[in-house]
């Protein structure tokens, strides 16, 4: 079928001097755009600074998570399952992806909370805003 498409589009705009930047990028990966975007997007490392709001919005989302959770647990100890396994695996999936960009937000922001005692500037543009990899590994067992 001609113009329609199985998975749905995302798109933004930039201005003329980010997309030379990005193209560069992706001249020089030798990635197809459509691989490094989906790349850049899912294993960059993101800094962000912190603000409430975003800390409520992480909340609410782990409340959700948490009852979807107790639920399927109360089902499970009652062997009344109304989910399917699709409807499981889905499930999983969801609070999966919840909780590594919830980890990958956090980790951006560690420069908020790690130790200082030099008195040396704390912000994503120190350069102090690199982390260590050690979740990954807590996330990656998630999945085993």
């Amino acid at each position: 079928m001609s113009g329609v498409h199985k998975y749905p589009t995302i798109s933004f705009r930039i201005s003329p001097r980010e997309r030379e930047e990005i193209e560069a990028k992706i001249l020089a990966s030798g990635l197809s755009k459509k691989d490094y975007f989906v790349r850049s997007c899912i294993y960059n490392r993101v800094c962000v600074v912190g603000k409430k709001e975003l800390v409520y919005q992480l909340v609410e989302e782990l409340k959700i998570m948490q009852t979807n959770i107790r639920e399927v647990t109360e089902q499970f100890e009652k062997t009344e399952v109304d989910l399917t396994p699709e409807g499981l695996e889905d499930m999983r999936n969801d609070c999966l992806d919840m909780l590594k960009a919830i980890l990958w937000v956090l980790d951006g922001a560690k420069y908020l909370w790690q130790g200082n005692t030099n008195g040396e500037e704390k912000s994503p543009d120190s350069g102090n805003c690199q982390g260590c990899d050690n979740w990954k590994t807590s996330v990656i067992n998630l999945t085993i």
